[in-house]
């Protein structure tokens, strides 16, 4: 049985506009998850260099958890993921 190798991007514009590596993601251990390294891993995932389910094994979180990233980014913008201001920007 052949197995399907899934091609893997060797880059991605990270969230502010530079290129962006599996090397320079947030490290594993990350326990602070400012706007900077949420953003970063969200443009990972979107951009292809990790997978959803990498992502979330990766870094601990639920998908529930990664889905908000990436919908405060899409609704707000950077400033979406701001963890002090949270409640001006959910629903």
């Amino acid at each position: 049985m052949a197995e399907h190798i899934r091609s893997r991007v060797k880059y991605v514009i990270g969230p502010d506009g530079s290129p962006l590596t599996i090397a320079d993601l947030p490290p594993t251990s990350t326990k602070r998850w400012v706007i900077r390294r949420k953003a970063e891993v969200v443009a990972a995932v979107r951009g292809g260099l990790l997978s959803l389910d990498e992502a979330c094994s990766r870094y601990t979180l639920t998908v529930e958890e990664f889905l908000s990233w990436q919908n405060s980014i899409e609704q707000h913008g950077l400033a979406g993921l701001r963890a002090t201001r949270v409640q001006d920007y959910r629903n």
